[in-house]
């Protein structure tokens, strides 16, 4: 795709920004982005990547905050896995991250209990049978990130300041509109 100043003006009006503030923020001239606009001038690749890379971040991408539960449920590693089983019958979960003093430390899912089932479930804790902590995302990613992430765990949390603020699971995912 050949990049022109008529492309360049259709995505600055997608995005919602007039060539005033489209220059401050790529930090060239108003005149400069018109006469880009209107082609005439050849602009430097670096000042197209500035106007390009502007006009990306301003475009509405979903993230991961809207679309994640902020309701985790969670349990502690001391928890008994018969708990566990009840909790996730009932609020029709199929996983469950596991903390320890506030810290992600590991996570049970259907598997971690399905693979266990040759054992006495009920004298079990949670650190007995859990598995690896979900993979951390930042509220602010892209949602577009989910999927290959997805394939390979049940759920990522999302984590917002270094603070834990929801989880998204592929339900979630596919539940998106």
């Amino acid at each position: 795709m050949i990049i022109t100043g008529s492309y360049m003006k259709k995505l600055r009006n997608e995005v919602g920004l007039s060539q005033i503030e489209l220059a401050k923020l790529a930090n060239i001239s108003q005149a400069h982005v018109a006469k880009i606009e209107n082609d005439k001038v050849d602009p430097r690749l670096s000042t197209v990547n500035r106007i390009l890379i502007v006009l990306s971040k301003r475009e509405k991408q979903t993230v991961c905050e809207e679309i994640m539960n902020k309701d985790i449920i969670f349990v502690k590693t001391e928890t008994l896995v018969k708990k566990i089983m009840s909790v996730m019958r009932s609020s029709g979960i199929s996983q469950i991250p596991v903390f320890e003093k506030g810290k992600l430390v590991g996570s049970i899912r259907e598997m971690s209990l399905v693979k266990n089932m040759g054992r006495s479930l009920r004298d079990l804790r949670a650190e007995d049978i859990m598995e690896g902590p979900f993979p951390i995302v930042d509220a602010e990613d892209p949602v577009e990130m989910l999927p290959s992430l997805l394939e390979v765990h049940p759920a990522v949390l999302v984590s917002r300041r270094g603070k834990i603020s929801g989880i998204i699971a592929k339900s979630d995912l596919i539940g998106m509109k």
